[in-house]
């Protein structure tokens, strides 16, 4: 019987660690009218310079609004690596690239790996055919830091559908 009890509270215990570790935000859909994120508009000025200090920074994996393709209203939280500002923006507002589980198979899904950012540790994809603007107060939190080699790779593939300024 004390077995039972003792497997029991280790389950009940291990299903609080999660809950803990869960990110009660992310994946919800929400409704925005004016959604904080949107297509870029103009050049963005790539540099990698992340640094784990509680801004975002290109470079980095932070988690974000990321609007829905068929409806600019509609969007969730998602990994959005950034990658640089955009020019001649007021300070604040940086350039990204969304992240994605699912691997499509096209040539806009660069594969960066695995990272903090995705709590079950699956394969990432940059989306390079999406390149927002996300206001640095819209972060919601750091993921991790993007490997400069993976960086450089989603930044090679977005010059191909995007204006960019290399430093």
């Amino acid at each position: 019987m004390a077995k039972w009890i003792d497997t029991l509270l280790k389950l009940v215990k291990q299903w609080q660690a999660a809950q803990r570790e869960r990110d009660p935000l992310a994946g919800k859909t929400k409704k925005k009218a004016t959604p904080p994120a949107r297509r870029v508009e103009r050049g963005v000025k790539v540099e990698y310079s992340p640094e784990m200090d509680g801004e975002a920074d290109p470079g980095e994996v932070v988690w974000a609004w990321v609007p829905y393709e068929e409806d600019a209203t509609k969007g969730k939280d998602r990994p959005v690596v950034i990658i640089g500002r955009v020019v001649g923006a007021a300070s604040g507002l940086l350039a990204g690239v969304p992240l994605t589980s699912k691997d499509t198979g096209r040539s806009d899904g660069v594969p960066v790996g695995t990272g903090a950012w995705d709590p079950k540790r699956r394969d990432s994809y940059a989306k390079v055919d999406r390149l927002l603007t996300i206001d640095a107060s819209d972060v919601r939190r750091e993921g991790s830091v993007l490997a400069k080699d993976r960086f450089d790779d989603v930044v090679g593939n977005l010059a191909k559908y995007h204006d960019l300024l290399r430093s």
